[in-house]
């Protein structure tokens, strides 16, 4: 079995941060790190925090959003970064960084791409896809560098565009999360065997509805959920053989090599 010599790695924070590394390049995606994630100023609707906040990661290159919401672009985390590090994300997400006083953001609709260059030459390609309408149109994101082809949506909304191509790992949910009358917002379950099917990808990497907080509030009390771990398991066996799920512990660094 042969190895790539510069593989991704991916560490997990909860929810749906993560940082991804790639030979001379790190991406902190969707990142909630410190402080409490409150949805517009209703604390009564929905509060948490994690037990214990993360170190904010040096060296960040580049900063990814796919949704303007707070638990995607996330305020208090974001005024804890220096703003000159480029931004890229959905419409809603660039306005927010814009607001906070990034200096260097990067809007993108569903089908634009941009290229992180460094030194002029480009180390990473983005292309924005169609994610969740929640309630406007926000975005999925391809990565597609020289270390490996990544795919990330965070509700489980899949692109019914994009052709079906082989990539190398995918972020996504694999449980269902929904509300009574509103139904699912969060189709990890759902979407699983789409992705399996269309990316064939060396690696699932569990996301959304990990990492330890305490919630208060009345959406904690009404939301439901459909599926686990274990169920994505069974899928992966009976679909996937060949493909890794990733059930990430936070703050653990994962390199992804790939056969």
């Amino acid at each position: 079995m042969v190895f790539q010599d510069h593989p991704m790695r991916a560490t997990y924070f909860g929810a749906n941060g993560w940082q991804l590394g790639f030979a001379e390049l790190n991406l902190l995606l969707d990142p909630w790190l410190v402080g409490p994630l409150c949805f517009g100023n209703s604390p009564w609707f929905f509060t948490s925090r994690f037990l214990q906040d993360w170190p904010i990661p040096a060296a960040i290159d580049l900063v990814l959003l796919t949704q303007g919401l707070a638990d995607h672009a996330h305020p208090p985390t974001l005024k804890q970064l220096d703003r000159s590090i480029p931004v890229v994300g959905s419409v809603a997400a660039a306005e927010v960084a814009r607001t906070l006083g990034f200096t260097q953001v990067t809007a993108l609709a569903p089908g634009q791409s941009h290229h992180h260059t460094s030194n002029t030459v480009t180390q990473l390609t983005i292309t924005a896809t169609a994610g969740a309408t929640v309630p406007g149109q926000e975005n999925g994101f391809l990565l597609q560098h020289p270390d490996g082809r990544l795919y990330v949506e965070p509700h489980g909304f899949l692109d019914q565009t994009l052709p079906p191509q082989k990539l190398d790992a995918v972020i996504t949910p694999v449980v269902d999360l929904g509300l009574p009358l509103v139904g699912a917002f969060v189709r990890g379950q759902a979407v699983l065997p789409q992705l399996l099917e269309r990316f064939q990808p060396c690696w699932v990497l569990a996301s959304t509805a990990g990492g330890q907080t305490q919630d208060s509030g009345l959406l904690p009390k009404l939301l439901w959920r459909r599926g686990s771990i274990a169920t994505a398991t069974a899928l992966l066996n009976h679909r996937a053989p060949h493909t890794r799920l990733l059930d990430p512990e936070p703050g653990r660094c994962y390199p992804l090599t790939l056969s």
